[in-house]
């Protein structure tokens, strides 16, 4: 089991510096087995509203270790608005730094 393990932690460590690599994105080195984890929970809270299910699921002791994916669907889910944030700079590692964070480039 643990030569298994071993075998999907090199293929995830290598498809993950190569796509880095390739879309010249840092942050998808970041990306790691608890990575999914996180999400896996978080979509499964989304879709059921169910914290004790999600704790359950994970294998949690206590409710509070569950309740950050409740705060986090809360902040990917409920919070989509009509409103935008506008950002202006002309310093381009401003710029750099505003796109790597999400922001839309325009002229």
């Amino acid at each position: 089991m643990e030569r298994t393990n071993n075998s999907q932690k090199t293929i995830l460590l290598k498809t993950r510096k190569a796509l880095a690599l390739k879309l010249a994105n840092p942050r998808l080195l970041k990306i790691s087995f608890h990575t999914f984890r996180h999400w896996k929970a978080t979509q499964l809270y989304h879709e059921t509203k169910d914290p004790y299910y999600v704790k359950d699921f994970l294998g949690h002791k206590e409710l509070r270790n569950t309740e950050i994916y409740i705060n986090i669907e809360r902040t990917i889910f409920e919070s989509s608005t009509d409103d935008f944030t506008v950002k202006v700079t002309s310093d381009p590692e401003e710029v750099k730094s505003l796109l790597e964070v999400g922001f839309e480039y325009v002229c």
